[in-house]
Order: C-alpha cells, then structure tokens, then sequence
C-alpha cells in the first residue's frame, strides 16, 4: 500500500494545488466576492496559494528522496521520484498564468 500511495502523492498533490488554486480564481472573480476596481488582495492570495503549492510540490520530492519514507524496490522510488519531478514541472507550467496574467478579465 506505501508504493501505491508514494505513487500516487505527487500528481494527486498537483491536482489538488490545480483544483484548489482556479477554483479560488473563480470565487474571487464572480460579482459577489470581486472587489470593485481594486484586484490586489486577490492578486496576492493566488500568488501565495500557488507559492504554497510550489513549496509543497519541493518539500514531497525531498521526502521521496530521503530516507524517511523509503522503498523497498528500488523502481518504486525511481518511479515515484519522476512522478515528483513532472509534477514540479506541471504545477510551475498550469500555475504560470496566475502570476502573468491580469488576475480577473
């Protein structure tokens, strides 16, 4: 059950950030959350969630590398590291256009 879960941590990990991070630009651009004229408050918690993100996404890949949670098989840890880098690279590339685009247009 560990190698299926240290499988399975870093994309779940990525779509939960993914999920949790639009679902949170939607609410603070619907009419009844949206600050008139003023977006920077939203601006900056969508900057801090997807830092958050980021830290979290690094922090998983140091424990997969560490000995704290080790495999058994070494294809396990492999695998689950790879799974860690891809989903570095997905949550920086899906979290991208929160810190360059206008934050509700």
């Amino acid at each position: 059950m560990t190698s299926i879960l240290r499988i399975a941590l870093p994309l779940t990990l990525w779509l939960a950030g993914f999920s949790a991070i639009y679902g949170l630009h939607g609410l603070l651009c619907s009419s009844r959350w949206a600050v008139a004229g003023d977006d920077l408050p939203g601006r900056g918690l969508l900057i801090a969630a997807a830092a958050v993100v980021l830290v979290l996404q690094v922090a998983l890949i140091g424990v997969l590398r560490s000995s704290i949670w080790s495999a058994s098989d070494p294809v396990i840890r492999h695998i689950s590291l790879g799974l860690g880098v891809v989903a570095l690279v997905s949550s920086v590339w899906t979290l991208m256009p929160v810190l360059t685009v206008s934050h509700c247009l």
